[in-house]
């Protein structure tokens, strides 16, 4: 089977909105038709190419853009840690919508230096939360910028500082490591869910809401979530915690991943999250 990934990145260079106008009528009208018609025009044409399997990384969306082949990602976010909370809401939101297919830049964007124990602490946390993410994608421009090489052309763009795994010392590559065994672990589950979405339009990443609308304190929470049916998850928001209260919803029994005491849902529990690990529950029913 063949897979063509193309990302693809539709902006506008000034945000006036009310002075924009397409064919079909003006932006404040039918704006939101344009990055359908966008992802349309990339798919149906690789479509006519011979393509087969069309997956486009694309940074806008609108209701409809899943039918053509749309993986969607939040854009170039800043690295720090309030953009890092408000991926969550993004990417639930997301879900919601109808757009399963979705993506964030692990560690944010712009900015951050690799060898910063401070930036450190933030990938981590983001990178055990993009494990449990529809698409789990690290990506970022890092600190320092290279030298430029050049006078003119693309060599007066400077390069990144490295961003890999192994970038960032020992201790985050460890950590780094058996999160990404983790989601190999995960890879025919996330499958289902993928395949769950397709056919029932089921989000992959949802509010506990979703899972059990008769307990009224999931239609509250704002920081933790499901991934599928099966795990309850605690992204780590705040640098320095090593310590969270977690609710677990009615309708269900739980065990933290790592093992442990089964707790009956509707209570509220205080839970260790040492550098090395984001909690995660696991439905037990």
């Amino acid at each position: 089977m063949k897979l063509l990934t193309l990302a693809t990145e539709p902006e506008y260079t000034a945000y006036d909105f009310d002075n924009y106008r397409y064919w079909k009528g003006p932006n404040l009208s039918i704006g939101q038709i344009y990055p359908v018609e966008y992802a349309r025009a990339f798919y149906e044409g690789m479509q006519a190419a011979g393509q087969e399997n069309i997956v486009n990384l694309i940074r806008c969306a609108w209701a409809g853009s899943q039918k053509y082949g749309t993986l969607v990602w939040s854009g170039d976010i800043a690295s720090s840690w309030s953009s890092f909370r408000n991926q969550l809401a993004a990417g639930l939101n997301m879900g919601l919508a109808g757009l399963p297919w979705w993506t964030t830049d692990i560690g944010g964007f712009h900015g951050g230096d690799p060898k910063d124990p401070k930036f450190q602490e933030l990938f981590v946390r983001w990178f055990q939360w993009g494990t449990f993410c529809p698409v789990m994608r690290l990506h970022g421009d890092r600190e320092p910028r290279q030298p430029q090489v050049g006078e003119g052309g693309g060599a007066t763009c400077r390069s990144g500082a490295d961003n890999e795994v192994w970038s960032y010392g020992e201790e985050v590559y460890e950590i780094c490591k058996k999160y990404l065994l983790l989601r190999e672990e995960l890879r025919e589950y996330t499958r289902l869910l993928m395949k769950d979405a397709h056919e029932r339009g089921s989000p992959v990443m949802r509010p506990c809401f979703y899972d059990f609308p008769n307990d009224p304190k999931c239609w509250e929470l704002e920081t933790q979530y499901m991934y599928g049916p099966k795990y309850l998850c605690f992204p780590v928001f705040e640098p320095g915690q090593r310590k969270m209260s977690v609710y677990l919803p009615v309708g269900a029994k739980w065990m933290m991943k790592d093992g442990g005491a089964i707790f009956d849902g509707g209570v509220t529990v205080e839970v260790d999250c040492p550098i090395d690990l984001m909690p995660v529950f696991v439905r037990q029913d």
